[in-house]
């Protein structure tokens, strides 16, 4: 006997959310266990990860977040879960595999939000196990957890406030260095949303916009707006969106007498994971190698 694999676990996730209305990640995880694999011995039952973590409970918390990723189940507000009308569709049909979900458009769709610009592939599911190693696994695990932390993130700053993920913007702008921020005022601010001090002394100013955008491109007129609204004190600009820029936006960023950065969500998140806005450290691992030096003196 074993424990199941993650994607094992899907139907009887489906199953439980299929009897509920809502309900708690945990309290979620509770229910599978102990309905689907009490019978597991106990050894199996208490296994718990190096960092300390019920090694089958993680599986079952994994699980459900990759069906959010093909929009099987939903978190309605945050710690819950809902099961869709595709989730009830899979749980009516019976069977939903690994290479079901590797194959879904909504699952494709969700991990080409964050893929890499390079096009590498960061999914732990396609890692052939057997020819990889230790470090291999290691490096893949972490790839797929960002992967699915910015996949989140993204998610997320669509949803917000706009005016919130103004200030995530200046917040993020600080973490990385800059001097103090100002916020304007969210009436008759001509298209600036703040303004950050390039030094600390405040000599050199650079002008933010922030675009919180679900779908829409950002269009040449948005940055010819911003250009227009930028004082004569200060030539720089930093304009940022969650979604992408049209390539007559680009063009005209590119060609224009003022500095403009543009941020698209790709790289907007890049930075928020590298500075840890938005996210926390949840758990540390050290990885120890022999000592050579240590033994040369025996």
């Amino acid at each position: 006997m074993e424990l199941p694999k993650y994607h094992q676990t899907f139907i009887p996730i489906l199953e439980v959310l299929n009897s509920v209305e809502v309900i708690n990640s945990r309290e979620l995880a509770r229910k599978v266990r102990d309905g689907y694999y009490s019978q597991l011995p106990k050894e199996l039952l208490d296994k718990k990860t190096s960092s300390g973590a019920n090694v089958l409970v993680d599986r079952i918390l994994w699980g459900k977040s990759y069906l959010k990723m093909g929009k099987f189940v939903t978190y309605p507000k945050r710690g819950l879960v809902k099961i869709t009308d595709k989730g009830m569709l899979a749980f009516n049909n019976g069977k939903l595999l690994l290479s079901d979900l590797q194959n879904d458009p909504d699952f494709i769709n969700h991990r080409s939000l964050v893929q890499s610009k390079k096009n590498n592939k960061l999914d732990l599911v396609t890692i052939d196990i057997d020819n990889a190693s230790p470090q291999d696994l290691i490096d893949n695990g972490f790839s797929t957890i960002e992967t699915e932390v910015k996949t989140e993130l993204l998610d997320k700053l669509k949803e917000i406030d706009p005016y919130f993920f103004e200030k995530v913007i200046l917040i993020l702008l600080k973490r990385m260095g800059y001097g103090d921020f100002i916020e304007t005022s969210k009436s008759g601010d001509g298209g600036i949303d703040g303004i950050i001090n390039e030094d600390k002394l405040g000599l050199e100013k650079i002008y933010t916009q922030a675009k919180r955008y679900t779908e829409n491109k950002v269009r040449e007129k948005d940055i010819r707006n911003f250009i227009g609204a930028m004082s004569g004190d200060t030539t720089k600009g930093v304009f940022i969106t969650t979604s992408t820029f049209d390539e007559a936006a680009i063009k005209k960023a590119r060609e224009a007498h003022h500095t403009i950065i543009l941020i698209d969500g790709l790289k907007l998140v890049d930075l928020m994971h590298q500075y840890n806005v938005g996210v926390q450290v949840k758990i540390m691992y050290e990885i120890k190698e022999l000592d050579n030096d240590f033994f040369e003196g025996e």
